[in-house]
């Protein structure tokens, strides 16, 4: 196979399997049915949620175990708890995790600083984000942190701008935050997987062959991963596109970058010499044994 047809079936082996999203969907069926029960009183409704973080903007892998939900909730629920005396959010947060334990008695469900968590026997985790619609493309949603308060999220906005970079790069986007988490999870890098969407964001914005197909993803990631080594050390809070909301991370991950960039000069040096077989394991020792051997 030439260096499109590899990449190619690399993106393909990394997306979310069909198998996957069913399961995902039919938890989150689940939940969202308890909730519009609960707190809308009607049944059998799957509505009034919205997929965030790396599976809402489409950036996620196979193996995924974190999902972020938002589910939205009447505004009289927000002003019944806003008229709370003290820490009326965490009376929310523990109101949502109550109505899902009525269904899930065996399953761990925390609800304390800003989400309700649900864990699975399975290792799945739903993070769930209890919120308001303001109308405006943001959310109030509660933080139960020092003494309670409303805080604002613009989710909608921060997967807008991801979909949208994606179409003007010729649907490049999706595919170099994939292997990007590929390269975090088979090297232990500790940096937040929404800072390397950031990151691949702000790379193609300026990438002289982002209109390019699978054929320059191998420049694409050796590219990529110089990008990374170049990234200040000590910086470490980084905003957001479209949502603007600031992210903080002190991990040191441009060492194993610079690591990876020298491994893929040295994978397409054995590809422009015809050694595929060396150029593969190259590849492989970046991203793991999913990058196709032959």
């Amino acid at each position: 196979m030439n260096v499109a047809d590899v990449f190619k079936e690399f993106d393909t082996t990394l997306r979310v399997s069909q198998g996957t999203r069913s399961l995902i969907a039919g938890r989150h069926d689940r939940i969202a049915r308890i909730l519009n029960a609960d707190f809308r009183h009607i049944t059998n409704c799957t509505d009034n949620t919205l997929y965030v973080g790396s599976y809402g903007r489409g950036t996620a892998i196979e193996g995924i175990s974190d999902i972020d939900m938002l589910i939205i909730l009447p505004y009289s629920i927000q002003q019944q708890y806003d008229r709370y005396i003290y820490n009326g959010q965490s009376a929310l947060l523990q109101a949502v995790r109550s109505s899902l334990l009525g269904t899930y008695p065996n399953t761990v469900i925390k609800g304390d600083g800003q989400i309700v968590q649900v864990t699975f026997s399975d290792g799945t985790t739903f993070e769930i984000l209890p919120c308001f619609d303001k109308y405006n493309g943001s959310y109030d949603f509660p933080d139960s942190n020092n003494g309670g308060s409303w805080k604002q999220t613009y989710p909608k906005a921060e997967i807008n701008a991801f979909r949208d970079m994606n179409v003007q790069c010729n649907y490049n986007l999706y595919p170099l935050c994939r292997m990007a988490r590929a390269w975090k999870y088979n090297n232990g890098v500790t940096l937040k997987s929404c800072l390397l969407d950031l990151f691949a964001y702000r790379f193609l914005s300026d990438w002289e062959y982002r209109n390019k197909s699978y054929l320059y993803h191998d420049y694409m990631m050796r590219d990529y991963f110089l990008y990374l080594t170049d990234i200040p050390l000590a910086q470490s809070s980084w905003v957001m596109v479209g949502s603007g909301r600031y992210y903080y991370d002190n991990c040191y991950f441009q060492y194993k970058a610079k690591m990876a960039y020298n491994k893929s000069l040295e994978a397409i040096n054995y590809q422009e010499n015809n050694h595929d077989w060396s150029a593969h394991n190259q590849w492989r020792e970046i991203f793991g044994n999913k990058f196709p051997l032959s």
